[in-house]
């Protein structure tokens, strides 16, 4: 019965307005605050872990493997990859069944970068529009072509119900030899990154597709990829903060919702080669207390060499906790990542409070902004549209 009058009040709120960008009144946060809190203290410690996860499934239909794991771990989000993606009527179906897996509404997510970052186009029997690198917009330096570019992306995800875009990247792109980010940036100074890094962000959140910023401290300075093995920032914390930290800074003024940690070691800061996405010096002391963000922060992909040939599963998501991450994306195994963190929970080595802590936030965020009414996305017209092909025309690309 709680959790059926949580779920009205839930409604009605959202009906009311409350999951748009106004401001709110104060009546209205102090509601929203008291349905999250009921609906935390109905959950168990195992509903509340899942919630701080985003699997990832390499195939294109609910099979019984994904159904067990969607049963089990009950996770907060799923993210999808080209292979979820096979013709238009099987993946709307895929992303239905998933979402009415879960009572709590799902983050559904996806890099949708543009570029060689984008998975949409790998539908199977309908066209959609194919979105040049960012690079090529902050050379044009056009901001309404970004903002426009960024609504064009939102719209056509909301076809599929995707309510989570893992972009944009606000690396800068300094190091020439830097393939790993490359043209995924939108330029190589934090100014041009900044400008419109924040305008492809702010377009995205204004048209219902929550923005991750990534990848905090900074990947643009490397040549390591990730995928496959650690790479090292040299550079101090001072000198970090006058550049690579600039964008991410000016994202927090932003009110940016969500921000990922990157798979990268900054010695001068931690003093080792700890992963910032499991170090408490870089994502509490420097980017919650030192740069005041207030919102929820995501681990790069979990499942990366950066990581995994350095650190058990169990390190992984006890040392990524305790130091401030809210979502874990991509374990390894979530069935198993649920039990670890319930053992270490258990044992007194992860604190139910600092669960607590991040999943409060997770739920507001969820019932603030994300529209349970999916049917009303479901608008094929928008693929490839005219108007769409309009605006990305404008971009001027010399891929090579």
């Amino acid at each position: 019965m709680k959790k059926i009058i949580v779920l009205l009040l839930v409604g009605i709120l959202l009906l009311s307005g409350c999951n748009n960008n106004s401001d709110k009144g104060v009546q209205g946060i102090a509601d929203m605050d008291k349905i999250v809190e009921n609906k935390l203290n109905s959950m168990t410690i195992d509903e509340k872990i899942g919630q701080m996860m985003i699997i990832y499934y390499l195939k294109g239909s609910v099979d019984t493997t994904l159904k067990s794991s969607l049963s089990t771990v009950k996770p907060g989000g799923m993210i999808l990859f080209s292979e979820n993606f096979t013709t238009y009527d099987n993946t709307i179906n895929f992303i239905k069944e998933v979402k009415s897996s879960s009572s709590i509404p799902m983050f559904i997510a996806i890099d949708e970068e543009g570029g060689r970052v984008q998975r949409l186009t790998s539908i199977k029997d309908t066209k959609v529009s194919y979105v040049p690198a960012m690079y090529y917009l902050g050379e044009m330096d056009d901001i309404d072509l970004t903002k426009d570019t960024g609504k064009v992306i939102a719209e056509e995800l909301k076809v599929f119900g995707i309510n989570m875009d893992f972009a944009p990247v606000i690396d800068i792109y300094e190091n020439p030899d830097n393939e790993v980010i490359g043209k995924r940036s939108f330029g190589t100074n934090y100014e041009i990154v900044s400008k419109h890094g924040i305008a492809m962000g702010n377009s995205l959140r204004d048209n219902n597709i929550i923005p991750v910023y990534k990848h905090f401290p900074g990947h643009g300075n490397t040549s390591t990829d990730s995928h496959v093995d650690l790479p090292i920032v040299t550079k101090t914390k001072e000198e970090l903060l006058k550049d690579e930290l600039i964008p991410f800074k000016k994202a927090i003024e932003n009110d940016a919702e969500m921000i990922m940690i990157g798979h990268l070691a900054v010695p001068e800061i931690t003093g080792d080669n700890t992963p910032a996405s499991l170090s408490k010096e870089i994502i509490t002391d420097l980017l919650k207390n030192e740069m005041g963000y207030k919102g929820l922060v995501i681990t790069d992909a979990l499942n990366m060499g950066a990581i995994t040939k350095n650190y058990s599963e169990q390190e992984i998501y006890e040392m990524a906790i305790n130091a401030g991450v809210d979502i874990l994306l991509m374990p390894v195994n979530s069935k198993n990542a649920l039990q670890y963190i319930k053992d270490s929970v258990n044992k007194g080595t992860i604190s139910e409070e600092r669960i607590n802590e991040s999943v409060r936030k997770i739920l507001k965020l969820k019932y603030e902004r994300i529209d349970n009414d999916y049917e009303v996305y479901y608008d094929k017209s928008y693929l490839n549209s005219k108007e769409h092909q309009d605006i990305l025309n404008k971009i001027k690309i010399e891929e090579n």
